[in-house]
């Protein structure tokens, strides 16, 4: 899961679009759900939705993430926050690139492109996990996001067919492969201090799928899994064996299952371990979904819509809908941009995973991360696809030789 710090954050005095009116008078599909009140705003503009506009929800939360795009190619993450993350406006990239939109997702890759000496080249290497609208003020670096880049441009070369940003990508592939230790496990980035970040299990499995193809570096990543980060009595990935309470994440069930091949479809199952209901702070509707972890104090909407995707992945397309009808319960009108609407960070005000809190506004803001893997669930389309055959040999998957056992 993506945990961020979010700057301070100053709502506009802008409401709720008033083109609620006119979407009633159309007739409205699973897909068409009404749109749920940010209630940061209260003044009300009478704006009427044009014919021409689309109305079905995904329609309009891809306006959202389109019209969110700023002059330099980047997003924020979240309306309001002055923060973009480095894993958003790849999801972003992504989801431009299955609309067509390919300029759009040239602009964030240009963005990165001309960093590539000041930053992955640089120092400890690596993009900056986080920064400003304006694209300065870099944190630290976060091995994971940088894996999500790679993703990103490797669907861009296969889709389009050259090579535009073929060092940005082999910079990538080094910096990534250059984070891996002795027993197999990749270390989870440097902090602005220099420091390594702890290994971490999601980063670890994305840069498995990110890295092209199947060699010593894959097979050195399953050799940690099954030795460090597998729970042999629940056929399980686990993300910190040091911290017992948080040993379970939700995240690791869809992306463990959407990246490696042939892994157990029970791991979807188990993740009810996190499934609660909570009511929406958006407009007091009750939802049920998918936390970060086993306190089940929010949901993770983000997290949520990625079950979705694996769901459909595994052929169960009863859960994926399922789901799909919770997400869209939560829909919220951006304040910024007319028609168009997005899906918060989580329902409800709490946790992250662990104990930490969340930021404010988490829970009344549309965000990237959650509209992105929304969209992807209703394209039915996982971002890992392209990277998940790798043709590994049927021994070196140790989730399936261990349940045989």
């Amino acid at each position: 899961m993506k945990i961020y710090k979010i700057f301070s954050i100053s709502f506009l005095s802008l409401g709720l679009l008033s083109f609620l009116n006119a979407c009633a008078t159309e007739e409205l599909t699973v897909d068409a759900d009404p749109i749920i009140e940010n209630t940061a705003t209260n003044t009300p503009i009478d704006t009427p939705l044009p014919e021409e506009l689309p109305i079905t929800t995904s329609e309009m939360v891809y306006h959202w993430i389109e019209k969110a795009q700023l002059e330099n190619g980047l997003l924020e993450s979240a309306e309001h926050t002055n923060f973009v993350s480095l894993y958003d406006n790849s999801l972003a990239a992504i989801v431009f690139m299955k609309q067509g939109k390919i300029a759009n997702a040239e602009k964030i890759f240009d963005f990165f492109n001309n960093k590539v000496q000041t930053e992955l080249e640089a120092g400890t290497g690596g993009f900056f996990q986080s920064r400003n609208e304006e694209g300065n003020e870099g944190g630290r670096t976060w091995m994971g996001d940088n894996a999500w880049l790679l993703i990103a441009l490797n669907h861009y070369h296969e889709l389009v067919g050259n090579q535009r940003y073929e060092h940005m990508v082999d910079t990538l592939e080094e910096w990534l492969r250059s984070l891996q230790e002795e027993d197999g496990g990749l270390i989870g980035g440097y902090n602005e201090d220099g420091t390594q970040i702890p290994k971490v299990t999601e980063g670890i499995i994305t840069a498995f799928n990110a890295v092209e193809g199947y060699d010593d570096f894959h097979k050195n990543i399953l050799n940690y899994l099954k030795n460090e980060r597998w729970d042999t009595s629940n056929s399980l990935l686990v993300a910190s064996p040091e911290t017992p309470a948080y040993n379970y994440a939700l995240d690791l069930h869809p992306l463990g299952y959407g990246i490696l091949s042939d892994f157990p479809e029970a791991s979807l199952q188990q993740a009810n371990r996190y499934k609660n209901t909570q009511i929406a702070t958006v407009n007091g509707t009750q939802v049920t979904g998918y936390c970060f972890d086993e306190d089940k104090d929010v949901i993770w909407l983000e997290g949520t819509a990625q079950m979705a995707v694996a769901f459909q992945q595994a052929n169960l397309p009863m859960e994926a809908t399922k789901l799909l009808k919770e997400l869209e319960k939560t829909v919220i009108a951006s304040t910024l941009t007319e028609n168009a609407i997005g899906i918060p960070y989580t329902t409800n005000n709490g946790s992250t995973y662990g104990a930490s809190a969340l930021w404010d506004h988490a829970d009344t803001t549309p965000a990237i991360s959650s509209s992105a893997w929304y969209l992807f669930a209703k394209l039915n389309f996982s971002p890992f696809s392209l990277g998940k055959d790798k043709g590994m040999p049927e021994a070196d998957k140790f989730w399936l030789q261990m349940a045989a056992q």
